[in-house]
């Protein structure tokens, strides 16, 4: 009975031996001008003015072009050397940057983050003591969204540190998961104090200039000048419009490179190559597989919309890399999006495959599509026409969306007035954490001012509610109401998830 026990283990451990250990099969073979048909007709169908994009396999670029203008309305082509915002993509480069310096013995994982930013504090005292700076990089550190702290407020990297103690958690840290940008900022803090140069500095010199990555630069500023670089653009009462180029150079680290498909052909490769470039390497191979271990879950239910199509069986964030399985495969991604900009870079390290793809236009979900169908069409096999299916599917919730909007403006009370003259809500309301409101007349309107930089005229909804309508209208559309106290005065001033109390 033993030995027959033992010869069955080893049946089973030879045939799991030959269904893992067996070698990959090759790529099925490629039409590259079927693929080139696609994109060009997906780029006219999504109406986006610009997009480039590359796809990399077994260490050779096997498509790489760019599309449309730089400019909408205007002749300048997008070509594969037409800077473009990386955005959110930043974060896995400067996940790679401290693994540098973790295999430098200057920095560990599992440091406290106090080690490096001694001043650093967050609301919770417990987590400000435990962060480490593995918990940089995972978005599970208990503080919700805070970009309120750095999107159109004008506080430097600095300031928006220093205010992250008076942001309140969401959660216990490392007990759930919430998208957090300022995080990465604070990494790029840790890499200046261990380095000794500023991050913008590193990464250029450890990333960017061993690459051979020469047109790509840290921030939006080091970009001004360039003549092929690409416009932002929204859509405006239902027409795309060009708009000013947004800047993360606040939080830099987190989502302010610029870079081109041809440099970023580069960094694809070596991403897929555990970390390899031509004879050199960015990062010993226990290091980059670390960048690649899943660390925490994604706990939201559909962090993107387009997994409701997908229908993954896990999801998991590594170190700037979310993750989840596609046709038997452990797909790596991340997207970027900048107000203007769309960026998505993918990886399947098992197939050597990898796409990078930037765009001009406010959230244009092909970005997705053209993933996912570059990753079919180069390596996994399949035609399915993910383009037609994602734009059916935000075709849907748009129209969703303004259903809700028309059922809110139905619920509206009409004929009310304000509680009090318009010129008895002026003045100044404000909030450590998020800066200043002022409110003003201006002939017989109100006029709304955000920390000096978000510009918008007020009109009555109902009772002390207003409409906040932005000077810059690619802005959206907001709410804002008063509050008044007992002596009849407006105390406080609630928008957009903030209150901000009036300043005597």
């Amino acid at each position: 009975m033993k030995i027959l026990i033992s010869a069955l283990g080893c049946c089973c451990f030879f045939a799991l031996q030959a269904v893992y250990a067996q070698p990959l099969q090759p790529a099925p073979a490629s039409n590259t001008a079927v693929f080139d048909q696609y994109v060009a007709k997906a780029v006219q169908d999504w109406h986006i003015p610009g997009l480039a994009i590359v796809v990399v396999k077994d260490g050779n670029v096997v498509f790489k072009k760019g599309y449309g203008v730089k400019h909408a309305g205007r002749p300048d082509p997008v070509d594969t050397k037409t800077l473009f915002v990386c955005a959110s993509t930043t974060k896995a480069m400067t996940a790679a940057c401290m693994g540098i310096l973790v295999d430098e013995g200057k920095v560990n994982w599992d440091d406290p983050l106090i080690k490096y930013l001694p001043d650093f504090q967050l609301y919770d005292a417990y987590a400000t003591r435990d962060l480490r700076v593995r918990d940089l990089f995972l978005h599970n550190s208990g503080v919700g969204n805070a970009d309120f702290l750095w999107s159109g407020n004008g506080n430097t990297s600095d300031e928006i540190l220093n205010k992250m103690r008076l942001v309140k958690p969401s959660y216990p840290l490392r007990s759930s998961f919430i998208y957090q940008n300022i995080f990465y900022l604070a990494a790029g803090k840790v890499i200046e104090k261990a380095s000794g140069v500023t991050w913008a500095e590193f990464i250029k010199a450890r990333i960017f200039k061993p690459l051979g990555m020469n047109r790509t630069k840290p921030t939006l500023a080091e970009t001004v000048g360039d003549p092929n670089r690409t416009g932002a653009h929204f859509w405006v009462n239902k027409k795309v419009v060009e708009v000013d180029v947004d800047t993360a150079d606040a939080i830099a680290p987190a989502g302010s490179v610029w870079s081109c498909v041809d440099d970023l052909a580069l960094w694809v490769n070596c991403m897929i190559d555990s970390a390899k470039y031509g004879s050199g390497r960015l990062l010993k191979p226990a290091t980059w597989a670390e960048l690649l271990k899943p660390q925490t879950l994604v706990t939201e239910a559909e962090f993107y919309p387009t997994q409701t199509i997908i229908k993954p069986h896990w999801k998991t964030y590594g170190f700037g890399w979310f993750q989840h399985d596609y046709k038997g495969e452990k797909l790596n991604f991340h997207t970027g999006s900048l107000g203007g900009a769309i960026a998505i870079h993918a990886q399947i390290p098992d197939r050597r495959v990898g796409v990078f793809i930037v765009g001009n236009l406010d959230h244009a979900e092909l970005r997705h599509a053209l993933m996912y169908r570059a990753l079919d069409e180069f390596a996994l096999g399949g035609d399915r026409d993910w383009s037609g299916e994602f734009l059916t599917l935000y075709g849907g919730l748009k129209a969703d969306a303004e259903k809700r909007q028309k059922e809110a403006e139905a619920k509206r009370v009409l004929n009310t007035r304000p509680s009090l003259p318009l010129e008895a809500y002026t003045g100044k309301y404000a909030d450590p954490a998020y800066g200043e409101v002022t409110i003003r007349m201006d002939g017989d309107k109100l006029r709304f001012n955000n920390n000096g930089r978000t510009f918008a005229t007020l009109e009555h909804w109902n009772y002390d509610a207003f409409n906040v309508r932005f000077d810059r209208e690619w802005y959206g559309k907001s709410m804002l109401h008063f509050a008044i106290d007992e002596n009849g005065k407006p105390a406080t001033l609630f928008w957009a998830g903030m209150t901000f109390t009036r300043v005597p």
